[in-house]
């Protein structure tokens, strides 16, 4: 112990600045320093290992950080630990998410030649069904196979369509860029061409002074302002003139046409913000419901209502709310006057003429007015006077059975018999429940539920499901700012509408709804969606819809996705919202989270911008909302799509 302090103590005084005890123990210091750095290097060679190892072991070794799991050979003195039993993998790790694909590969853009494309009504494959009665022209969606995995583009230099209402007199061109109509319809005021607008005078066929002036007349026979008509389906619209004019007097009008040498004359309608699907009354029924329509309407439609032993003006009465008009124009109507212009003999028009009344009084329609061109029938309130006809004079055609569901209106076949009203207990009751006018209609509980025909909605339900829908509307327009914008948005769509609840709650706003009752929904609210004086058709979201891309603003699903679980792909579906959703439109979704956390990877590859947020009564709901917009792309210009076939 004492030479240990002996030796600090010299040390000390080797690092002291002092200068006597400096040049003492110089010495001894540099002795001392001799001796620490001896000791390190024995003490490092003592417990430095030594090891042999094979080539076999430097390889492995080089591969320990990437395959931990992997034994090595290693050949080593006694004192050195193996390495061959350590194990470095993680025992609690998650999964790493799927790869994503990048955009366009995954789901491309089509070829810009698809820009008009209507999967369920293309023009090459309907040639391949039979011509009788027109069914060519009906529904015929592609095989599984033959399904299209591709975004429709918009045409070169589509624009955003005009608001409403100016867009009920212009189109832009650039959007459906066909002149066919402006040359064949030319002396009847359908389109025309200016500079790159379509411009719509209002006319047609049978009206070419202008739809507004052509309603004025109807309104002579038939009162069209007291609220009472409110729901009106047009066939063989043209370009939707007459239902655009009857926006102006609150009547909601569904006007159709077929795909066929009129060229676009249902886009030209959706164009100008006025409701309208492709179709055409062949050998199926139209995709309504019975009791549907207050005011049904033919303006030089072509349809032969006398043939076929008044098939299709059975199906018209079908649509027919009791009591609800049927309005003619057109031939055979004052054919008197006509029949030069018309081409057709005197005798052949009045024999049409003929059997179209002899269908009409086998309905037990009666004929209101004819005054000019202009004929007016009405369908009885009631079939009781209809039933005891039936017993006295034995007529041809027969009520449906029970069996035939009046309602059911997907791929279903025609029939020639009668559709029967609801019973009655009084011959002055309406058949079916009487509707309030319009717009208390609204809101007033629909017949249809107050007599409790639909199992499991009360009118309790519907009171409360009213007030839902204007607290989820109102929380919509807070998340997008778009739907809130007055006037930004004119077409919407609701792809599960149950009650129209989403529609109603908009009814302020200067859009209109297209509401959807999927034919896989445990009930079938349709009938409700139009007692309420709303509008809406049925659709299978397996199958494309009976329209053209672009032709909605807007697109609100409710629980859409959850309803198609393991019936049809997610991304079918998808590319299906993407072909008829305009460029910048919006997609609202509410779903179950996991449901929406996969509709928004595919919904990230069609070059949507999405976000989930919260339900409206919080974060703790499994229920979640997608916001998404679709990003604005057009196909390439015509030259450089040119240069890129070369």
């Amino acid at each position: 112990m004492a030479n240990t302090n002996n030796f600090l103590t010299q040390f000390l005084n080797c690092t002291s600045k002092k200068p006597n005890t400096l040049i003492t123990n110089l010495y001894f210091c540099t002795f001392a320093t001799f001796l620490f750095t001896l000791c390190y290097f024995l003490g490092l060679w003592h417990n430095y290992p030594t090891t042999t190892v094979t080539t076999a072991t430097v390889a492995t070794a080089s591969n320990l950080c990437f395959n931990p799991t992997t034994n090595s050979t290693t050949t080593t003195t006694s004192a050195v630990p193996s390495f061959t039993n350590l194990e470095f993998a993680a025992h609690h790790n998650m999964p790493d998410p799927p790869p994503t694909a990048a955009r366009g590969p995954h789901l491309p853009p089509c070829a810009w030649s698809y820009y008009e494309y209507t999967p369920c009504e293309d023009q090459k494959r309907s040639l391949q069904f039979p011509r009788a009665r027109l069914a060519y022209r009906e529904r015929h969606c592609p095989a599984a196979e033959d399904v299209l995995r591709c975004r429709i583009p918009a045409p070169y230099g589509y624009k955003q369509p005009l608001r409403w209402p100016a867009s009920r007199d212009a189109a832009w061109f650039a959007n459906a860029p066909h002149k066919e109509l402006t040359v064949e319809k030319k002396g009847q005021n359908w389109v025309r061409v200016e500079g790159d607008r379509f411009k719509f005078p209002g006319g047609g066929t049978m009206f070419p002074r202008g739809a507004d002036r052509y309603i004025d007349d109807i309104g002579k026979l038939v009162n069209l302002r007291d609220g009472s008509i409110r729901t009106a389906i047009d066939t063989g619209c043209g370009v939707a003139s007459f239902g655009a004019y009857l926006l102006s007097r609150d009547i909601l009008t569904v006007s159709f046409a077929p795909r066929d040498t009129h060229i676009s004359q249902v886009q030209f309608a959706l164009e100008r913000g006025v409701p309208a699907l492709i179709g055409i009354i062949a050998s199926i029924r139209l995709p309504y419901p019975s009791r549907a329509f207050d005011l049904a309407h033919c303006s030089r439609c072509l349809i032969p209502w006398g043939k076929y032993e008044g098939v299709y003006l059975t199906e018209v009465d079908r649509v027919l709310r009791p009591g609800g008009y049927w309005i003619l124009s057109g031939p055979p109507i004052n054919y008197q006057n006509h029949w030069r212009g018309w081409e057709r003999t005197r005798e052949s028009l009045r024999d049409e003429q003929d059997e179209i009344e002899d269908v009409a009084k086998s309905l037990c329609w009666k004929k209101l007015v004819q005054k000019d061109d202009l004929a007016v029938w009405q369908k009885p309130t009631n079939h009781v006077h209809c039933k005891l006809k039936r017993k006295i004079f034995k007529t041809s055609r027969p009520f449906c059975g029970e069996a035939q569901d009046p309602d059911k209106a997907w791929y279903t076949k025609l029939d020639t018999c009668l559709t029967p009203l609801p019973e009655v207990k009084d011959i002055k009751e309406i058949s079916g429940g009487g509707l309030s006018k319009w717009p208390k209609r609204l809101t007033s509980i629909p017949p249809r539920i107050r007599s409790e025909s639909l199992e499991g909605i009360t009118a309790e339900m519907f009171t409360e499901n009213t007030r839902l829908w204007k607290k989820r509307v109102a929380y919509y327009k807070r998340l997008d700012h778009q739907l809130a914008e007055r006037g930004r948005y004119r077409n919407l769509l609701d792809m599960n509408s149950y009650l129209g609840g989403f529609a109603a709650a908009l009814v302020d706003d200067p859009v209109w709804v297209m509401n959807i009752v999927p034919v896989e929904a445990e009930i079938n609210t349709l009938g409700v969606v139009y007692e309420r004086g709303l509008i809406g058709t049925y659709q299978n979201w397996c199958e494309a819809m009976s329209t053209y891309p672009r032709t909605y603003d807007f697109i609100h699903g409710d629980s859409v996705f959850s309803l198609y679980q393991n019936r049809c792909d997610m991304v079918d579906i998808l590319l299906e919202m993407d072909r008829i959703l305009r460029p910048e439109g919006s997609v609202i979704l509410r779903d179950d989270v996991d449901v929406l956390t996969k509709v928004k990877s595919i919904a990230d590859e069609m070059q949507w911008d999405v976000r989930i947020t919260d339900h409206e009564e919080g974060p703790y709901e499994r229920q979640k909302i997608l916001i998404a917009v679709k990003e604005y792309w057009t196909a390439p210009p015509p030259e450089r799509d040119q240069q890129s076939k070369h």
